[in-house]
């Protein structure tokens, strides 16, 4: 008999537990919102990072359209991600190419060598 009242008790913990669980976890709506617009807010910020560190398929596609025009594009394991940098910025001016195509030009520059 004392077995059964233990198992009847350990069910009834159980139960509880898992109520509690559930209740803690479960997002209310107001919370839901908020966890939205966080996420949201999380997404733009992240968008604005990448845009600041360049952009690898952007950068490939300015360097074959800006860099590969004018003469035959340099392999980018020719040179270090250091010497890199400033061929980058010296070309930005001769080409005139926006601060967001030579930070995404050197994304993929950096990311193929």
């Amino acid at each position: 008999m004392n077995i059964q009242r233990m198992q009847t008790f350990n069910r009834l913990v159980f139960a509880a537990a898992v109520g509690l669980a559930l209740a803690v976890l479960t997002p209310s709506p107001a919370n839901a919102q908020q966890t939205a617009k966080q996420m949201a807010q999380s997404a733009k910020a992240t968008a604005g990072e990448r845009a600041k560190q360049g952009d690898y398929l952007r950068g490939l596609k300015a360097w074959e359209q800006n860099c590969a025009r004018c003469h035959n594009a340099r392999d980018p394991k020719e040179y270090s991600d250091a010497l890199w940098k400033p061929v980058i910025t010296h070309m930005r001016i001769r080409a005139g190419l926006t601060g967001q195509e030579a930070r995404d030009i050197l994304k993929f520059i950096q990311d193929s060598n």
